[in-house]
């Protein structure tokens, strides 16, 4: 076989930060004319004194161009249905129809144009390859199809670099597992914890994970592909080579925002693709400076239909400028995302992120695949508690099982900062998900969890 290029498009991921920043400013002043024709940005700038014409620089739009959100889109596709009067296209145009998963309350839905379906293609491609899909690739997808963009967006990345692709969807687990070994599966996409369950189902049903025929796994949908402790978790149970993780949010589809590629270095961010800058929690107006953590926002440099012009993702990360060893010249998230600012719970005055937390738990031999967290009041402040599974294969003795139980507290302390409770339950006490995990659970009083 004929070596492969080790990028998509060399001329764009290797391009001259300096020139590429300058082209991306160029073309978010166009966007920013063409977005001030819709009628919900039209409302919303004019209401903030806000016009095009006052950005010259990135800085400028920081500190001048106000913030969305997700619940000014609701409301105004509420006001405005289906689609909100931020459409930017006629209806009748409409390529696709998608929607978010609803999680946190109600669906958006999303009328997308051909054209940017057309143009995510080379993102998408470009993203896919750094992770190391090359068309002699069978690519397992373990993402449901349905509304959400997730799914259908991956599928469309895979088959842009020519690897043959398996789309499995919402299938029963063991068929996943079933297929995988019978096609030969190399890639396999889908959420970090539904692929450690798969593990769990595989190894109870005879197979070896360790010599199972994939080696790249590309993570998404929750933030643990970019969790040391569990990616080194994903890589040894399934003799993987490669876990990639991408992050980004339904609003920003069905562009990529940010994604690993082989170094597992950190995300690339695609920013002549979406700009994203890192702000002041409590002023969006405000970026911070490189390798400080802060707020994530979005825009939308090409997209037509429905763009988003500063989004406020309520993702958490930093940026750094320092090249990869990938060549690749586009700016990093090192660490990835780091949780969603509304996930971050203040206990005792300490902030405690639950991806610290499932840090912590896979860096301790002898526990199992679940956990959950449970936020309740006592008497005036905010408590949480962790019950962990223990490992299947942990027969320890209850002397065994106690000194297993310090060493987790011992660790959750070491990354959390405080002392947080914790119970050992049996393997299998919890349910496993196919998407994303829910894995906290708050048992305050409504208006105080608010």
């Amino acid at each position: 076989m004929p070596d492969t290029p080790e990028y998509w498009n060399p001329r764009r991921e290797l391009r001259d930060p300096a020139e590429r920043d300058a082209a991306s400013l160029s073309q978010l002043r166009k966007q920013l004319e063409r977005a001030y024709t819709l009628p919900f940005y039209r409302r919303h700038w004019d209401a903030a004194g806000f016009q095009p014409d006052q950005v010259r620089t990135f800085d400028d739009f920081t500190k001048r161009c106000p913030i969305i959100t997700k619940k000014m889109l609701v409301a105004d596709q509420a006001e405005h249905p289906p689609f909100g009067s931020y459409l930017g296209m006629n209806q009748e145009d409409i390529w696709r129809i998608h929607g978010s998963s609803g999680t946190s309350g109600t669906p958006t839905m999303y009328g997308v144009a051909k054209q940017d379906w057309d143009h995510a293609r080379e993102i998408f491609a470009i993203t896919h390859w750094a992770s190391g899909v090359r068309p002699s690739d069978i690519v397992h997808f373990a993402f449901p199809f349905g509304l959400f963009f997730g799914g259908w967006a991956m599928l469309y990345a895979a088959e842009s670099t020519g690897a043959t692709v398996l789309p499995m969807g919402a299938a029963d687990t063991r068929r996943h597992i079933e297929m995988i070994y019978k096609m030969g599966c190399t890639v396999i996409e889908g959420t970090p914890s539904y692929l450690l369950h798969m593990a769990e189902v595989a190894q109870e049903l005879g197979y070896d994970t360790k010599a199972s025929p994939l080696r790249v796994f590309l993570s998404g949908g929750e933030p643990g592909g970019s969790i040391p402790s569990t990616r080194r978790r994903l890589l040894e149970t399934w003799g993987l080579t490669t876990v990639c993780d991408a992050g980004s949010t339904s609003e920003m589809f069905p562009f990529v925002t940010n994604a690993e590629c082989d170094r597992m270095n950190g995300m690339h961010v695609y920013n002549d693709e979406v700009w994203t800058e890192i702000v002041h929690p409590e002023d969006p107006a405000s970026r911070v400076p490189e390798g400080e953590t802060g707020n994530i926002v979005y825009t939308h440099l090409w997209r037509v239909s429905q763009p988003m012009i500063r989004f406020a993702s309520n993702d958490r990360s930093f940026l750094t400028s320092e090249p990869c060893a990938c060549g690749r010249t586009y700016p990093r998230m090192p660490r990835g995302l780091l949780g969603r600012a509304d996930d971050m719970l203040v206990i005792r005055g300490a902030n405690v992120f639950p991806s610290a937390i499932e840090h912590a738990l896979r860096e301790v031999d002898g526990l199992g695949l679940e956990f959950r967290i449970r936020v309740f009041r006592k008497g005036s402040l905010d408590e949480i508690a962790v019950e962990a599974e223990i490992a299947p294969d942990f027969h320890g003795s209850a002397e065994e099982r106690e000194q297993l139980r310090l060493r987790v507290a011992d660790e959750l302390k070491h990354r959390c900062l405080i002392r947080i409770p914790v119970t050992l339950v049996e393997p299998g006490t919890f349910e496993r998900a196919v998407l994303k995990a829910r894995r906290v659970i708050d048992e305050r009083p409504q208006e105080d969890a608010a």
